[in-house]
């Protein structure tokens, strides 16, 4: 069931209105007796070739955000327990500031998931996102205060540097895109083709029999128009429309990490 259900994610009325256009084209073609036998390596050439490397493109995207997003966690964690263990004292118990740096991760991990979500990526969200990362080096320089060793308070800061350029990446995938050309000509010749190949279609529906031609003529459509939904899908990874989306919102699944 999951998997139909993921594949129905992909077909929408785009893929209906398509269907419908190729089967009036088929059924002109063959009331006017426009027939022909047209190559249909030349769908793999001009379409299908394009658009596989956009999906592998946006997938690759998709995987570099899933790398970067991954680093942002892991130093979030480890500046919890510097803050957590490298106090004189603290015995690695939570002390105030554990629970200081505890509760600016998961305004971090919220502000992260705002700004990156579609709806998002606004000045405002994104200013919230960098206030975050201000109060982590005000967190740092009250660690400097309790004593701690200087080489310490230097790797600290070096983890909230890795966790601004993570974001800033994530950010990068999030505002750009594969090549806008690109995506323009597959988008229109994956819509193009099921109709310009009414010809082919009503040449089925004579060379075998009636009906295949219109049966050929949606597959054509579902399977093209699905590749098309498909790399929009993939394109942006933190729209949440998609079942391959990054999920942001991970605050509750780290909470117990961060806590004793």
């Amino acid at each position: 069931m999951k998997t139909i259900k993921d594949f129905l994610s992909v077909v929408d009325y785009q893929t209906l209105i398509v269907s419908v256009l190729a089967l009036g084209s088929t059924f002109a073609c063959e009331h006017f007796g426009l027939v022909a036998n047209i190559p249909t390596s030349l769908i793999g050439l001009a379409v299908v070739f394009p658009i596989v490397f956009s999906i592998n493109a946006a997938y690759k995207r998709r995987e570099e955000a899933l790398k970067y997003f991954s680093g942002i966690k892991a130093h979030a964690v480890a500046l919890y327990y510097a803050h957590r263990d490298w106090v004189p004292g603290s015995g690695g118990k939570e002390s105030a500031h554990a629970g200081r740096v505890r509760s600016l991760i998961e305004n971090l991990l919220g502000c992260i998931n705002d700004d990156l979500s579609e709806g998002g990526r606004r000045q405002e969200s994104f200013e919230k996102v960098i206030g975050e990362f201000s109060k982590f080096s005000g967190s740092i320089e009250k660690l400097r205060e309790a004593k701690v060793a200087t080489s310490e308070i230097s790797r600290a800061n070096q983890y909230v540097s890795k966790m601004m350029i993570d974001f800033e990446r994530m950010r990068n995938i999030a505002t750009y895109r594969t090549p806008v050309t690109l995506r323009a000509y597959s988008r229109v010749f994956l819509n193009l083709f099921p109709i310009a190949f009414g010809p082919y279609f009503a040449h089925l529906n004579c060379e075998a029999f009636p009906l295949v031609g219109y049966f050929v003529a949606v597959l054509y459509s579902l399977v093209l128009v699905t590749l098309d939904n498909l790399q929009e899908d993939l394109e942006d990874p933190f729209d949440k429309l998609g079942p391959d989306d990054i999920r942001l919102n991970v605050v509750a699944a780290y909470r117990p990490v961060v806590s004793e």
